[in-house]
């Protein structure tokens, strides 16, 4: 993952365009052969060798195939909960991302994925307010704040509109190590418990392919819509439904005709 193969894949442009050819586009490579070069490689060396997606760091992160996360959208079934995740950023992206969890299953969604760079949290908040969310974010949310502002990240969004969970992401332990998260999305994707809609999370993906490690270590760059859908993830405890409650009348009225 070079400079200028970074460029290529990332930045869209109309003098130039990128050309990947792939194992399942070598017709003389019968489905036998395949299947024996599939097994040769471990995964972190498959989607390298076989599917030309660039080699980055020590491996990349990430290594189920795309493919086994992608599902068709479909409409959203209001007895599941649903959450938003937010990575704040200005001179780098900042990204929302809407998950939805089916409990019965506990298979968590990736519904829709948008990053912007270079705005204002009142340009941001316009973009996903009728997404109708409640958001998790980071803990520096309490920290950060644009230049000259004086007011945390997190109080900002929360002023131009957006329903801003109350504390930071957090497990249910209290923690928030990037490497739990990263290996409980992990984890999930491998048993097949994390789905990702496709068509509507192209910047998800791009950074998917890209998220690699440094001397053991995740390099934490270009990671912003990872970071997002991290967060949602780690509070899918406080994610609700939109079935309203009942009235509070029709609940007493029950237990008043139980009671007689």
């Amino acid at each position: 993952m070079s400079s200028v193969v970074k460029r290529y894949i990332n930045e869209t442009s109309p003098d130039r365009c990128v050309i990947k050819m792939t194992v399942d586009d070598a017709a003389h490579i019968t489905p036998e052969m395949k299947a024996q070069l599939v097994a040769q490689y471990p995964d972190y060396l498959r989607d390298v060798r076989l599917y030309g997606v660039p080699m980055v760091g020590e491996g990349r992160v990430f290594t189920i195939p795309e493919e086994k996360l992608l599902v068709a959208p479909f409409e959203y079934p209001k007895h599941w909960t649903r959450l938003g995740g937010i990575d704040f950023g200005f001179s780098h992206y900042a990204a929302f991302c809407e998950l939805w969890h089916d409990r019965d299953t506990d298979v968590v969604y990736l519904v829709r994925t948008l990053r912007m760079r270079e705005c204002t949290p009142h340009q941001h908040v316009e973009a996903v307010r009728h997404w109708g969310l409640k958001w998790a974010w980071p803990h520096d949310g309490r920290n950060q704040t644009l230049a000259g502002a004086g007011v945390p990240l997190m109080r900002q969004y929360e002023s131009a509109g957006l329903d801003m969970m109350p504390d930071a992401a957090k497990f249910e332990d209290g923690g928030n190590s990037v490497e739990a998260g990263i290996q409980m999305m992990i984890d999930r994707m491998r048993g097949e418990r994390w789905k990702v809609f496709r068509g509507q999370n192209d910047g998800w993906l791009e950074e998917y392919r890209m998220y690699h490690r440094k001397d053991g270590l995740l390099v934490k760059i270009d990671d912003d819509a990872i970071s997002a859908s991290r967060y949602g993830m780690m509070m899918l405890r406080s994610a609700r439904t939109d079935i309203p409650p009942k009235p509070r009348s029709i609940r007493f009225h029950r237990a008043s005709w139980m009671a007689a």
